[in-house]
């Protein structure tokens, strides 16, 4: 039903249409035609001052930390973890990491149960936290691994990338757009996304070990993408080319 509101407003009402990224106008076009008026790209942006690397944070020195940052792994969202652990464990195995996986967002206790029962890996679920919170978590961790299928633009890797919190993802939704080869690693998913297909989580995984193996490259490479590309700056006059043109 939201949908039809927004296309029903898209189609016979708007006079300009803002798409969070180059992903979201293919998918609205693909799904409802052609964008019947002027449109224009705006990511979503993060004040870089907040969103920094300089700042309270507990890196572990002693074992990695890889964390996910989601509102909710629910309602279809339970893929993103599962995909996670798999990934954690693999590095555990195969490229001897000593390491911890860290989620950020509400999971119920049922797939926490179901999570820690497929991984030695330790798990730390530390559930909904203020945002104001996200930058000192962002900068605890080592990599974030963007969970979100198909997500249109994802605050949580912007959030991250403006920490210097390099990102691991799929080549799904906005990803490819948002993140760099200096800023993290996004890998083929390996099948149909949308068609919930498994994805290919030893490449993942692998994606991962390279982030990991270079820290300082892919951190610096991190903020220096949100330097570039997610200031509010940015944002605030994309807004404004499409309202005062």
């Amino acid at each position: 039903y939201g949908n039809l509101i927004l296309n029903t407003i898209r189609t016979h009402l708007a006079e300009r249409i803002v798409y969070q990224s180059h992903f979201s106008q293919g998918w609205w076009e693909r799904v409802y035609g052609p964008t019947p008026v002027d449109c224009k790209v705006v990511y979503n942006a993060v004040d870089l001052a907040q969103y920094t690397p300089e700042g309270p944070a507990e890196r572990p020195v002693d074992r990695q930390r890889l964390l996910v940052v989601e509102g909710s792994l629910s309602g279809g969202y339970e893929v993103g973890l599962d995909s996670a652990v798999q990934m954690a464990e693999i590095l555990r195995r195969d490229y001897t990491q000593a390491l911890e996986l860290m989620v950020v967002g509400k999971v119920s206790q049922a797939l926490q149960v179901a999570a820690q029962a497929k991984t030695q890996v330790p798990l730390v679920f530390r559930g909904k936290i203020p945002g104001e919170q996200i930058p000192q978590v962002d900068r605890s961790a080592h990599l974030i691994f963007a969970a979100a299928p198909d997500a249109a633009c994802p605050n949580s890797t912007i959030e991250a990338l403006a920490c210097g919190l390099p990102v691991v993802a799929f080549d799904t939704g906005a990803l490819p757009e948002l993140v760099t080869a200096e800023a993290g690693m996004v890998v083929p998913y390996g099948g149909n996304p949308w068609e919930l297909d498994p994805p290919d989580v030893m490449g993942l995984a692998r994606g991962a070990a390279e982030v990991l193996a270079d820290q300082p490259r892919f951190r610096q490479g991190a903020r220096r993408r949100a330097e570039e590309a997610f200031g509010l700056d940015l944002m605030v006059e994309g807004y404004l080319a499409c309202l005062l043109p």
